[in-house]
């Protein structure tokens, strides 16, 4: 029995890999491409939600956030709105957020987190 789970893995990754009691998350985008930063923002935390949950964890438990956008000069305010009212701001995690050309020009903003179990 291995002591590393996976779940989700495709053709290049795993949507998330679980360790003892730490659960990593890949970077994960939003399904509707078209909408705007706060919405791509909004629709990734409610994957997180999920994917933690299915690991046995949740946003309390958010280790470390790694937040990449597009062009961080104009969608910072606006995905910091909808991650200010996700977040459990009793259990902040620590968080990176850069800018980066993503892997389409409709990815407005990715979002890769490590929580606890």
């Amino acid at each position: 029995m291995s002591d590393i789970q996976r779940s989700g893995s495709g053709g290049r990754f795993s949507r998330t890999v679980v360790h003892g009691n730490i659960v990593y998350l890949c970077g994960i985008t939003a399904k509707d491409l078209a909408a705007d930063v706060t919405a791509q923002t909004r629709d990734i935390l409610n994957q997180i939600d999920a994917a933690l949950t299915e690991a046995g964890s949740d946003k309390s438990r958010i280790l470390t956030a790694q937040i990449w956008l597009q062009n961080i000069d104009r969608d910072f305010a606006a995905m910091n709105q909808a991650w200010d009212e996700w977040l459990d701001k009793a259990n902040m995690p620590t968080r990176a957020t850069g800018e980066s050309r993503l892997a389409s020009p409709d990815v407005l903003v990715e979002i890769i987190i490590t929580a606890a179990k």
